[in-house]
């Protein structure tokens, strides 16, 4: 029995009934569907729509429905359409004809944006504390080598040195962007379409106010053609989601490069890579290569949806059926990304003498001109001199702390007898020590900003 069959004279073709239907995947939103039926029922009965017996009726047959399905005992069958119908369905078997009140001033049009909005309140919390497990990850791992020196990389070519905590750090804060934005995005999901009807409004005397506050929205949505087709929501958390995973993809494809033999500043636990079928000495980044990989699916996903919106006519379309399927993709995908991640972050083993070796005196050039600086030469100068000094050590084969002293001379007066001390990396990591700089203080002074931030969003 349709929801919508009565002006019929002929079923729905088996064909055509496969492609309508979405129990397949709504039926996820059952708690929500179960939840916001007990308010609408609340709701009919302030405005007088139900008796105090008939509320007390459809709640008990909700109720145990709901348990139905925290036991996982419901079952569907093949007339449901979708969880809205087939929670209907239900009701109606444990509670007969009176079930049919429930749907009074209500449809499936703000029913489901109701249920859609609900899932996604309760879900972005468990996103979130997903986020922060790897965050943690990240301070962890920058408070356990302190002092570890990485070559610090512009275009992929070396550039100044670092230290390895501020290069961990440098992926905690997307990531506290990330939730920022997620938290944002709450108060946004959390205005409530249900009292709306199919476009138009509903003629009963609901107060959408108090229904609001029910369901723990905090608002109802101001106007009822806008409520039933708004999905700005649902664009907005794959875009959130979206660009974690262009964060994500970001760290990986650098822990592949550095656990590469190329570099060989990391190695990866044997508990999260892969081998070869074919080549027995392989030792492959699989678990990396498939955040990587699955960022591009993040970011179809939110392509997707846009397409489907951008032409829409107003209210609800049918259209808009495909907007769950790219969201649950999408909360799926990090929660099984971001554990595994942080796992594999927390065991990979790193190598401070291999990342040493690649620190060259080229990477202090900066320091030079720096150095001139404080001789009183103005910087683009300096930074012009220190370009023929490399260009001297380039013809001679030799590093910038190779080249003698009568060399220097010759480019500058001021380049004195001490002009070898820049040439220290740890000098050189401890001179930028300004808020954000890799100097060791300033790095101590940002994992504690980091530990602050996370408890800010608790």
């Amino acid at each position: 029995m349709k929801l919508w069959g009565g002006r019929f004279n002929q079923p729905i073709g088996k064909d055509a009934w496969e492609l309508n239907k979405s129990i397949t995947f709504d039926q996820r939103m059952a708690p929500q569907d179960v939840r916001g039926s007990m308010a609408w029922a609340q709701a009919l009965r302030s405005a007088g729509v139900l008796t105090p017996q008939e509320w007390e009726q459809i709640t008990g047959g909700l109720q145990a429905i709901q348990k139905e399905f925290e036991d996982a005992v419901f079952s569907f069958i093949e007339s449901d359409e979708d969880i809205h119908t087939a929670v209907e369905r239900r009701l109606g078997e444990l509670i007969g004809p009176l079930a049919g009140k429930l749907h009074t001033g209500r449809s499936r049009n703000d029913q489901v944006a109701t249920d859609f909005r609900l899932w996604l309140l309760e879900h972005l919390p468990i996103l979130d504390s997903a986020l922060a497990s790897l965050q943690s990850a990240l301070v962890e791992r920058a408070e356990a080598h302190p002092d570890v020196i990485l070559p610090g990389y512009t275009h992929l070519q070396r550039a100044q040195p670092i230290l390895l905590s501020h290069w961990w750090l440098s992926h905690f804060w997307p990531l506290q962007r990330d939730r920022e934005r997620l938290l944002e995005l709450q108060n946004r999901t959390a205005v409530l379409p249900l009292g709306c009807g199919a476009l138009a409004g509903t003629p009963f005397a609901i107060d959408r106010t108090a229904l609001a506050e029910d369901l723990g929205f905090l608002s109802p949505a101001p106007n009822s053609l806008d409520a039933v087709s708004d999905r700005d929501f649902a664009v907005e958390f794959l875009f959130c989601v979206a660009l974690i995973g262009v964060h994500l993809s970001k760290l990986a494809e650098a822990v592949i490069l550095y656990s590469s033999a190329e570099f060989g500043f990391f190695e990866l636990s044997d508990a999260y890579t892969t081998g070869s079928s074919l080549m027995p000495q392989k030792k492959n980044p699989d678990v990396f290569e498939l955040v990587r990989g699955k960022s591009g699916t993040l970011l179809g996903n939110l392509i997707g949806l846009l397409a489907t919106l951008k032409a829409l006519p107003s209210t609800y379309d049918k259209d808009l059926q495909e907007d769950k399927l790219p969201v649950f993709n999408g909360f799926d995908t990090l929660m099984a990304i971001l554990p595994v991640l942080a796992n594999a972050l927390e065991t990979l083993t790193i190598h401070p003498d291999t990342m040493k070796k690649c620190i060259d005196a080229s990477m202090m050039a900066t320091d030079l001109a720096d150095y001139l600086v404080a001789k009183g030469v103005p910087f683009r100068e300096a930074h012009a001199l220190v370009g023929q000094a490399v260009q001297a050590a380039v013809q001679h084969q030799t590093g910038l702390d190779q080249l003698s002293q009568s060399e220097y001379q010759s480019i500058h007066k001021a380049f004195e007898n001490d002009v070898y001390t820049v040439f220290d990396p740890v000098e050189s990591i401890a001179r930028r020590s300004a808020l954000g700089g890799t100097a060791p203080e300033a790095v101590k002074e940002q994992i504690q900003a980091a530990h602050c931030a996370m408890q800010v969003l608790q």
